[in-house]
């Protein structure tokens, strides 16, 4: 099929492919094309090609583009959709749509082994949930983000991929050297890159199973030499592990508070604490920060950092993040 093209020289193309996409130009219809020194870059409406490129357009044979079938595609709608390593998530109450939904996604050209439904909301001190298979078998998979592995059961473990974007934001001011105890550290989501970054790191969580997956993924992500796992309550790690933390991760936000007599017994000198909440719109940063300062009393000065809202957990209710440093006075 004849469509008109940018042609300009192979050593330009990636800039004017960017340009021609900045502006919504390219035509993803059809595939870019290398012939001897020139490449021809397909648009959609020649007309607005910027003036510079304008003579650079010829009218050019090219090959439609191969596009993925999609599960919206197959459904007509669409589905909201969860990945985690090679499951697909549903979270959907009709039964009879959740499995048309996961036939979509099998037929798909979706990576997928599995499609799950959510069957009960998260429940247990281990924060566990039950999962319905709709598609293929199991509940074990590898997910990966930011460039680490982390292998896991999500009918074993708790797991969240869309908390990606936060972990990495805290993991990026981990510094080499630091001492840092992950107070509730499921299957190593902040320990193990904490510790691909030069930290040595206590990693706890009362999940046996959690621990067990975050010892094969230290080793699967070669740090098991800067990660202590253990598996147990973290209050009873406080005499062991007393007065040493440079950073403390505190990711179990309903009920954090209940442990920041231990993190400040676990605090060092100049200690930042990542403290995770759930808290209404109405106030969401104050009570986290009141509670602090109440655990710190007169032993530490305390200094919020940032208070972040990640996400939103329910009507007017927030999944909110406070950064605060505790400086031993």
């Amino acid at each position: 099929m004849s469509v008109p093209c940018v042609a300009v020289q192979r050593e330009r193309g990636e800039a004017v492919r960017e340009r021609l996409a900045d502006a919504d130009l390219l035509d993803g219809d059809h595939q870019i094309a290398v012939e001897g020194d020139t490449i021809y870059i397909p648009v959609t409406d020649p007309t607005a090609v910027p003036a510079e490129l304008a003579e650079a357009i010829v009218e050019r044979e090219a090959a439609e583009r191969d596009r993925p079938k999609t599960p919206a595609a197959i459904l007509g709608y669409e589905p909201s959709l969860e990945r985690l390593g090679d499951i697909v998530i549903v979270d959907e109450d009709d039964d009879e749509r959740a499995r048309e939904i996961a036939d979509a996604v099998m037929a798909s050209d979706v990576p997928c082994a599995t499609v799950l439904n959510r069957a009960s909301p998260i429940e247990g001190e281990l924060r566990v949930r039950r999962w319905d298979v709709l598609a293929g078998d199991g509940t074990e998979t590898v997910h990966r983000e930011y460039g680490h592995e982390f292998a896991l059961d999500v009918a074993e473990v708790y797991f969240s991929p869309r908390l990606a974007t936060e972990r990495h934001r805290v993991i990026e001011q981990v510094a080499p050297g630091e001492a840092v105890i992950d107070m509730f550290a499921g299957v190593g989501p902040y320990a193990i890159p904490m510790a691909a970054r030069g930290a040595e790191v206590v990693a706890c969580d009362l999940n046996e199973t959690a621990i067990e997956y975050l010892r094969a993924n230290a080793e699967r992500n070669g740090v098991a030499d800067r990660v202590t796992a253990i598996a147990g309550d973290v209050r009873e790690t406080a005499e062991a592990y007393a007065d040493i933390a440079d950073r403390l991760v505190m990711n179990l936000p309903h009920s954090a508070d209940e442990f920041l007599d231990t993190a400040v017994a676990l605090a060092g000198d100049d200690c930042v604490v990542h403290f995770y909440d759930i808290q209404h719109e109405d106030d969401p940063f104050g009570p986290g920060r009141r509670a602090i300062e109440a655990a710190a009393g007169t032993e530490y000065d305390v200094a919020v950092e940032t208070e972040r809202v990640v996400k939103s957990y329910a009507p007017h209710e927030y999944n909110v993040c406070l950064d605060v440093r505790l400086t031993r006075r």
